[in-house]
């Protein structure tokens, strides 16, 4: 109709109308003229007003009463075509709002008419509503009539009709109301409306507007008509249905409730009329007891009407709905009746209506909590709220209790039936088979009552079936299950109502600022009423104590009827539904802080996860007071609840073992459990913020559900399903099987979501799993069973989700965990160190904010538990323990940083009685961090490397470790020179702020080697631990160990502060030292067999003792080395003489150390100090190891701030080169100097007198020094003696003769002989004996060009080499010790042998020789009487001649002799004056004699050759007395001169040995020999230059006594000649009588060649007499004795010559 004003319309219009008067007009022209000519009025009238006005609709309406007359006019024909038209004409023309107020009222003046006389019903029915729904005309009496007609119209005979009329009166009623909203609309801006308050006074009706008017009076009759009453306004009702009142009463109240809000007058009405209406329409109800049948009880009051009742409810919903605010008390009362209906003894029908009233409560839940504040908050009023919930409650459990009558019980027996019910209920009536048919529909089971779930609303909606049901006038009949169904929605709706709206609110207030400004807009207008009630209390305060008071009032009731239905429901859906109740509750209460209720919701979903029965302390211990082992106490009445038992029909899905300490058989999970489980894990999940205390609940539930479903932890602590061994495995269904892994990820996701949780949330989180754990650890002791790991699982995983905020839960945590490491159970402990050890890795590798660089407390606080696990003993939690650090290190090595002292901490802790894969592991870790990280940690750290590198030396269980862990030393070493100025500037900085420290709290620095600076102290500590590993009982390790501190002190000593030194020499050097020497001495000497498995050990290292040797000598030669190497550095320290004369003490202890190999060495180290040996520092020999020191580059002097030396780069070359490639000239005193090489020589004596000095007492085990010692003391004497050399008194030349005499007295064991000796015949000087011999002759080189008062030296040097001389005839003893040969030794016997000493004499002999030949005329030689020596100690090889042990011996001795005499005699005769030689004449001759007529027979293997050679020496001997002796007769002692004669005088004699053979005897009688001696005697006999008439007699004699005897021999020979007669003679006796002739002929040949005047005529005389007897041999008859007959013959032709005369020869 929006157009009906436009140009077109309004011509239709006008057209329609003149169709309409033409079609009115043209059907009365014959019955009713006065009808056609209005109409043709009509017709005129509209053309006028068309044509006269531009307005054309509002003249229209102005003119309408005379426009509408003939229409009108036409229905009072009653002739049915005519009055349709009219009517249809007249709708027209109120379409198009042209009737006016007049024309109206003659219209329905007209309509009543015809509704009088019953026709066109519809069409009047049609008319009245298009009249007045077009406009707002119609007002007052003429609506009333109009309404009223309709009325009467809905009480006709014709259904139709009273249909349509019902409808239209719903319409007319409708528009009434709307109009009055319209109206005040328009009106709002006038005065706006107010609040009605409950208690307004009633106003007259005067003050109403029109349309309002006619409202009021319309509602107001309607109450008056359905109270039985007349009508005050409605005039003309003639009857009316309580029914249809009702309907139109609460279409109005709930279409319109603004009316009654806004104007005083309705809402009057609303109090006083329509309330008190209600209640006594609902009377029937209330006095109402259903008995036990409801046919045969007799019913004194009236029965409740279920029309009405239905609709009464219906009313009261809207009231208590729209007009709570205004009718608190009504209301109140309304509650308490729907109450009263759900009462056990009203009708089913009502019962089911009153449900589904309360339902449409329970889904408004502001409705709800104003009620909670009206009446559940105020003193002395009713707890409506609370009777709801319980009402409910006590509903639905006697639902169970009495099955409805007439309704099959769904019981199995009729026994399971509660005594309330009907005794008489008829046990299987209705159900065929309790099978799978039954359990495929939803339905709660319990007690045998069997109630099936009907699908009968959507949620939230309370879409009710019976109170919709306004066509029925019997009561229906219920089906089974549905007020149970509707009940159960009630309590859903009720919940998530409740719980949507107060956590909405919550989070309102929680987001808002705390203090929420009064009226703000957000606020609806009920909250807005609380506001201005509570005053300016403050607003929060107010709405949670609502909430509070909501939640406490329904708790209780919720719980018993959720829990009771959880436990009867057999449906999936349905039970979903009530656990998302109790998890939603359970979820408010939390928020809330309601502990107790929150914990009883938690408790019921716990309960229903778990098997029947099943016994959990933590459960049946719980605070819920409404819950006393599952019974359920609701106003009063007090049920006991059974949980299913196993024929109820629940799918059984798994079967497992429950966690106890004493497992008692299986138990079983049904799908429900499974089910509960998964809402606990949700409520945990979703609401794990608010659990609180409750945690404790929720997660011991949950482990005792995973137990049963055997779900084991894997990495990270989730659980993954897998089933121990023991016991009897877990039965799972494939159902549940899927879904395992989807519980599983739930349970994870579960504790991921703690990362969201508060803190005081977490913290409850932690403290529930820890006492879980602990409880699980309780369970644990005392068996090895499976335990359960459940919570430590969990704590792992927390931990991990919640690194960003780790330092609030790290300490419970932790500590949590390293209890469960010690725990006895094996699988327990790993699980505890598992997740520590993984929480730890998590917690350095998160990014934490600010990261952990920046933040040094919590990264200590993070590898805080990796240490403690230090004091855990289990090696499998060390293992853990080590397997982490190796990981962080390998992850995060380089970020450490403080916490460096913590991990160093833990490797350092294995203990050497914790296994061998524990100390590797530890080992690895450390190796990684030396090869690693040494330059990323702080230098602070060092030190701690350093003491767990050497600690793992110390380890005994892996001797490959010990020696790697020394290896890591030396790569440590390297890499503090490397570092070294980096490393010192940290230290200083660190050591300074300690020291800062340490002043402020007034305590002194206490730190290893304090005084000496970080730095040094830290290669102290370095030094220090190689020391100790220097004495570890394993050898090997000692000489690994060894070898790398001297290396590094050699390496890089240099970058010690000179004052240092002084450390590393006593506290380091001298200290080992002591303890080696220490441990050697007292070594084991027992053989060790093998060394450990299958390895052979050397003969030279096969008892401690020889190994402890291998350490000692090592040590002693390494700081003998550093004493030679750095001298220039140790000289200056002050106490150097101290620390030399330490060393020479250890030098000389362990030279006279029982141990060859010992002693050797320490004389080398004694030959390195005294730098006889080339030191090792020269540039070609580095003495860093090589491989070890790269290639030095100079750094050049870098001179750091604060360093006082310069830093090279390595001491070989780039120390030579830092220094201008010299050593720094050693600046020290002379005298000091001098005193440290006397000191040498001290020791050198000691060693020497007391390692040489023979044992008292010999058996197997006496310790004999070997030769290489020997040779080694020796040879250090003449270095040795360069440095003392001006000090060296005779005393000391003693000594030294003492020693170099017993060392070469030394024998030899028979089994080294063979490598030491020549062989017997080869004449070589062993090397001690050269060693000898060159200290003699350095001594003797000396003293030759030292000053004169060290000549008298020299007869000392003599009288030592003479003793050697001796040697050759007599090898010395060795105290008492038997020797044997050489020859005889038996080389694989423990024999001692005597050297060959002979080569060693004879050289002697060369040397006194060559001495003597320099120094004859020394006056100390000369006074000393060395010449005598000479000759007494030759004498004795002379003597013995042949019997000499080497042959060569007597012709060195001749030849010497000879030598000497041809310089001493010259001497002896300068001297002859002062007698000091008059003894050497005597030895001297003795000595000739006894050389010349030795009394030792040559061998008789000596050639002719040989024999002519040795008689050749005698001959010399024979010249040197013809030349140097007897020529000087006057200078020499007669008696020696006498000696001489006799000598020669027997020597000139043939003397024949006995034992020569024929053919020999020309050769063997020595004929030159005494050729020689003849001559040399009548040389001297018959010399002119006699001078002494003794010297002639002496000549005269020898002739004489020569003649007498070849006369003597000559007589006997002839004698024996004759008497042989053809006999030859004896060999002898002609060889003797040849020997004899000869000697004749020689002596007169010597007679001739004499002066003559020389000789006596005796002489001649005994010559001449001799010529007879020569005569007389003749006659022999041997050939040979004639030919030297012939000789002896010839020369006497001479004297033949003629007799001079007498006087002649008288003068003669």
């Amino acid at each position: 109709m929006s157009c009906t004003n436009s140009p077109e319309a309004v011509k239709k219009l006008l057209e329609n109308m003149q169709s309409d008067l033409r079609a009115l007009s043209l059907e009365c022209k014959k019955k009713f003229p006065p009808v056609k000519e209005a109409a043709e009025s009509g017709i005129i009238k509209v053309k006028t007003i068309a044509a006269r006005n531009t307005e054309i609709l509002a003249a229209l309406k102005e003119n309408s009463s005379e426009v509408v007359q003939p229409f009108l006019m036409g229905c009072g024909t009653k002739e049915p075509k005519v009055t349709q038209l009219c009517l249809a004409a007249i709708q027209r023309l109120m379409s198009h709002e042209v009737v006016s107020e007049a024309a109206a009222g003659n219209i329905i003046n007209m309509l009543w008419q015809l509704m009088e006389n019953s026709l066109e019903e519809l069409k009047l029915l049609q008319t009245v509503l298009v009249l007045l729904t077009t406009n707002t005309v119609v007002h007052d009496e003429a609506l009333s009539k109009a309404i009223v007609l309709c009325f009467r119209l809905h009480f006709t005979k014709d259904n139709i009709t009273n249909n349509t009329a019902a409808a239209t009166v719903r319409q007319v009623v409708t528009v009434v109301f709307e109009r009055m909203v319209a109206e005040d609309d328009r009106h709002r801006d006038i005065d706006p409306p107010v609040l009605i308050q409950g208690n307004s006074n009633r106003r007259s009706v005067s003050t109403l507007r029109p349309c309002a008017k006619d409202a009021y009076m319309l509602f107001q009759d309607l109450c008056q008509l359905v109270n039985a009453d007349a009508p005050y306004w409605l005039v003309g009702m003639t009857e009316m249905t309580r029914t249809f009142g009702l309907e139109l009463l609460e279409s109005v109240l709930n279409d319109f409730p603004q009316v009654f809000l806004q104007h005083q007058e309705f809402s009057f009405l609303l109090k006083e009329r329509v309330c008190p209406l209600v209640i006594k329409l609902f009377s029937p109800n209330i006095k109402f007891r259903q008995g036990s049948g409801t046919s045969s009880s007799p019913a004194p009051v009236e029965k409740p009407y279920f029309p009405i009742c239905m609709r009464l409810l219906r009313v009261v919903s809207v009231l208590i709905k729209q007009f709570y605010s205004l009718l608190v008390t009504e209301c109140e009362i309304f509650l308490s009746l729907l109450v009263k209906f759900l009462d056990a003894d009203k009708p089913q029908w009502l019962r089911a209506v009153a449900v589904e009233s309360i339902h449409r409560l329970c889904v408004q839940p502001r409705l709800l909590r104003s009620f909670c504040q009206s009446y559940d908050m105020k003193q002395h009023s009713t707890k409506v709220f609370r009777d709801i919930v319980n009402a409910l409650g006590s509903f639905i459990q006697s639902l169970f209790l009495v099955p409805p009558t007439g309704n099959p019980a769904a019981a199995n027996q009729a026994g399971n039936n509660n005594a309330g019910g009907p005794a008489s209920a008829p046990a299987n009536s209705g159900v065929v088979g309790i099978g799978a048919g039954v359990t495929l529909l939803p339905a709660f089971e319990y007690r045998g009552a069997w109630i099936p779930i009907l699908t009968i609303t959507v949620q939230g909606s309370a879409k009710a079936t019976y109170l919709e049901m306004l066509d029925k006038v019997e009561p229906p009949t219920i089906p089974e299950g549905y007020a149970m169904s509707v009940a159960f929605h009630c309590l859903l709706d009720l919940v998530r109502g409740i719980t949507t709206m107060i956590e909405g609110e919550l989070g309102e207030v929680e987001t808002e600022c705390p203090t929420v400004t009064e009226g703000a807009s957000s606020q609806s207008s009920e909250r807005r009423d609380e506001q201005s009630e509570s005053d300016h209390m403050d607003q929060e305060t107010v709405s949670r104590a609502v909430w509070e008071e909501m939640v406490s009032a329904c708790w209780c009731g919720l719980l018993a009827a959720l829990s009771l239905l959880l436990d009867a429901s057999t449906d999936e859906a349905a039970t979903e539904n009530i656990l998302k109740a109790e998890l939603t509750m359970a979820a408010l209460c939390g928020r809330l802080g309601l502990v107790t209720s929150r914990d009883a919701f938690i408790t019921a979903i716990c309960k229903g996860s778990l098997p029947p029965h099943y016994a959990l302390t933590v459960l049946n211990a719980t605070t819920a007071a409404t819950l006393s082992n599952k019974s359920y106490s609701i106003q009063g009445q007090s049920v006991m609840m059974i949980s299913p038992s196993s024929e109820s029909h629940q799918q059984v899905v798994a079967v497992g073992q429950p966690l106890a300490v004493q497992p008692q058989g299986t138990v079983m999970l049904t799908s429900k459990n499974i089910q509960c489980m998964r809402t606990l894990l949700n409520l945990a999940h979703c609401h794990g913020a608010v659990l609180g205390t409750s945690w404790q609940l929720v997660l011991a539930t949950l482990q005792h559900l995973v137990w049963i479903l055997g779900l084991k932890p894997s990495s990270g602590g989730a659980l993954k399903p897998g089933r121990a061994v023991e016991g009897p495995s877990t039965v799972l269904t494939t159902a549940v099987m899927t879904d395992l892994p989807v519980i599983s990820n739930i349970l994870s996701r579960l504790f991921e979501s703690s990362q969201y949780l508060d803190d005081v949330s977490l913290h409850h989180l932690i403290n529930a799993l820890c006492s879980l754990s602990l409880e699980a650890m309780d369970m644990a002791y005392g068996n090895n069973k499976e335990p359960s790991l459940f919570a430590v699982a969990k704590l792992l995983e927390t931990g991990l989700v919640n690194m960003h905020r780790i330092e609030i839960l790290w300490r419970p945590l932790t500590g949590h965990l390293l209890e469960v490491c010690q725990h006895p159970n094996s699988r327990m402990r790993e699980w505890g160190a598992e997740a520590l050890t993984s929480l730890i890795k998590a917690g350095l590798t998160f990014n934490h904010e600010p990261p952990l660089s920046q933040n040094q407390r919590l990264q200590l606080l993070l590898l805080n538990p990796l240490k403690e696990m230090s004091n855990i003993n289990h090696p499998d939690i060390r293992l853990k323990q080590l397997e982490c650090v190796l990981q962080i290190l390998q992850s995060q090595g380089d970020s450490l940083g403080p916490g460096w002292p913590l991990v160093l901490g833990v490797m350092g802790a294995i203990r050497n009685d914790q296994g061998e894969s524990l100390i590797r592991t530890a080992f690895q870790c450390l190796q990684l961090v030396v090869t690693d990280f040494l330059p990323t940690m702080p230098c602070s750290c060092l030190q701690i490397v350093v003491d767990v590198a050497g600690s793992f030396g110390l380890h005994n269980q892996e001797l490959n470790i010990s020696l790697t862990s020394i290896g890591l030393l030396w790569n440590i070493s390297d890499y503090f020179f490397q570092r070294g100025e980096t490393i010192e500037k940290e230290l200083n900085k660190e050591e300074a702020a300690q020291q800062k420290q340490a002043e402020e709290k007034g305590v002194s620095l206490n730190r290893p080697f304090h005084p000496a600076p970080p730095f040094d102290c830290l290669w102290l500590c370095l030094y220090a631990k190689l020391g100790e590993l220097c004495v570890d009982p394993r050898p090997a390790v000692r000489k690994s160990a060894g070898q790398t501190l001297f290396s590094t002190i050699g390496a890089h000593g240099t970058l010690l502060q000179h004052a240092t030194w002084h450390t590393v020499i006593w506290k380091v050097l001298f200290h080992l030292l002591d303890r080696v020497r220490e441990s050697s001495t007292t070594a084991d000497k027992e053989k060790i067999e093998s060394g450990g498995g299958n390895i052979l050990i050397h003969h030279s290292r096969d008892t401690a003792e020889k190994q402890w040797a291998e350490t000692w000598v090592l040590t002693l030669a390494g700081v003998a080395r550093i004493f030679n190497t750095r001298r220039y550095l140790l000289q200056p320290l002050g106490d150097f003489s101290r620390a030399w004369d330490v060393l020479l003490d250890h030098i000389q202890s362990a030279a006279l150390s029982k141990n060859n190999e010992v002693s050797l060495a320490a004389l080398k180290s004694f030959q390195e100090i005294l730098q006889i040996v080339s030191p090792a520092r020269d540039s070609e020999k580095p003495e860093t190891p090589v491989g070890t020191v790269p290639v030095p580059v100079l750094i050049g002097n870098i001179s750091g701030q604060g360093l006082s030396r310069p830093f090279v780069r390595t001491d070989s070359i780039g120390e030579k080169l830092g220094r201008c490639s010299s050593e720094p000239p050693v600046v020290t005193d002379e005298a000091e100097d001098l005193k440290l090489w006397w000191a040498a020589w001290n020791t050198w004596h000691r060693t020497g007198s007391e390692s040489t000095e023979p044992p008292s007492t010999f058996d197997e085990l006496t310790f004999i020094p070997s030769q290489p010692f020997l040779t080694a003391l020796i040879q250090i004497f003449p270095a040795l003696y360069q440095h003392i050399k001006a000090g060296f008194s005779m005393a000391d030349l003693q000594k030294l003769g003492v020693i170099l005499h017993s060392a070469v007295s030394v024998p030899i064991s028979s089994d080294a002989s063979p490598f030491i000796l020549p062989s017997y015949t080869e004449a070589v000087l062993t090397s001690l004996q050269e060693a000898v011999l060159t200290a003699l002759d350095v001594l003797q080189k000396a003293i030759c060009v030292g000053p004169e008062n060290m000549q008298i030296m020299y007869p000392a040097i003599f009288e030592q080499l003479l003793a050697f001389v001796e040697f050759s005839c007599k090898p010395p003893q060795y105290g008492q010790l038997e020797t044997k040969h050489i020859a005889n030794a038996k080389h694989n016997q423990a024999e001692w042998v005597a050297l060959n000493y002979v080569p060693f004499a004879e050289r002697s002999l060369e040397v006194v020789v060559d001495l003597y030949q320099k120094t004859a005329c020394h006056k100390a030689v000369v006074n000393e009487k060395v010449l005598q020596s000479i000759i007494k100690t030759l004498r004795v090889p002379l003597s013995l001649k042949y019997s000499c042990p080497s042959e060569s011996t007597w012709k060195l001795a001749v030849a010497s002799l000879l030598k000497v005499l041809s310089i001493g005699l010259p001497v002896a005769r300068q001297h002859a004056s002062s007698g000091k030689f008059d003894s050497m004449w005597p030895e001297l001759a003795s000595t000739l004699e006894d050389f010349l007529f030795t009394k030792s027979i040559p061998p008789d293997n000596l050639s002719i050759q040989e024999f002519q050679r040795n008689e050749s020496i005698d001959v010399e001997v024979v010249q040197l007395i013809s030349a140097e002796i007897l020529p000087y007769a006057n200078l020499i002692p007669k008696a020696f001169v006498a000696q001489m004669m006799t000598m020669l005088n027997r020597g000139s004699i043939h003397s024949q040995p006995s034992s020569f053979t024929e053919a020999e005897i020309d050769i063997r009688l020595r004929e030159e020999f005494s050729k020689m001696c003849f001559e040399t005697l009548l040389q001297f006999s018959f010399s002119n230059k006699v001078t002494t008439p003794q010297e002639g007699y002496i000549s005269r004699m020898a002739l004489s006594v020569l003649l007498k005897r070849s006369q003597d021999v000559l007589h006997r020979y002839i004698e024996d000649e004759r008497l042989s007669g053809k006999c030859p003679l004896p060999r002898q006796q002609v060889t003797e009588i040849i020997f004899v002739l000869k000697a004749v002929s020689t002596l007169i040949d010597s007679l001739k060649k004499t002066q003559p005047e020389n000789v006596d005529g005796n002489t001649w005389a005994q010559v001449i007499a001799l010529y007879p007897t020569l005569v007389e041999c003749i006659t022999c008859s041997s050939s040979d004795v004639c030919s030297a007959l012939k000789e002896a013959l010839v020369p006497f032709k001479d004297f033949m010559q003629p007799p001079a005369s007498k006087v002649q020869n008288g003068e003669s």
